[in-house]
């Protein structure tokens, strides 16, 4: 199906398209944390670089990643249409999250990324398992 707008005005409209949060992916780790009792966690809170959750007494945040639009190739998803706009959009969100993955780092915080497509319920155990061990003490980065 072609596109209604002329590249323009597509270019104007999606330029006024804001992220409303990857509600359902932090829906999923939120119930992943309330049925295995994992506690001390904030979401949405207001800090520079907006993770998902933190972890305030231990100075930890975790990101939520879509994995189409942070660059994740599990499903190999690649539009045809206006293929360099999207390679570049993906290449400019990648290199966000690098910069503020680096800025958590260098204030104290640990930080934990997890693509979306490890909360489907055949990777779960493996995530919990990876979450557990990220706020463990032992945890070193």
């Amino acid at each position: 199906m072609s596109d209604v707008f002329d590249k323009d005005k597509r270019s104007e409209v999606m330029s006024r398209v804001r992220s409303s949060g990857n509600e359902s992916t932090e829906l999923r780790l939120l119930k992943l944390f309330k049925d295995n009792k994992i506690t001390g966690w904030r979401r949405n809170y207001t800090v520079d670089g907006k993770p998902d959750f933190v972890f305030l007494k231990l100075k930890a945040a975790i990101f939520v990643d879509g994995c189409f639009w942070h660059g994740h190739d599990c499903r190999n998803t690649r539009p045809e249409a206006n293929e360099e706009y999207w390679r570049k959009k993906r290449e400019r969100n990648i290199s966000r999250d690098r910069e503020v993955t680096e800025r958590f780092i260098k204030r104290g915080w640990k930080v934990l990324r997890i693509w979306e497509c490890e909360l489907k319920k055949s990777r779960i155990e493996e995530t919990l398992a990876r979450i557990k061990s990220f706020l463990s003490s032992e945890y070193s980065g």
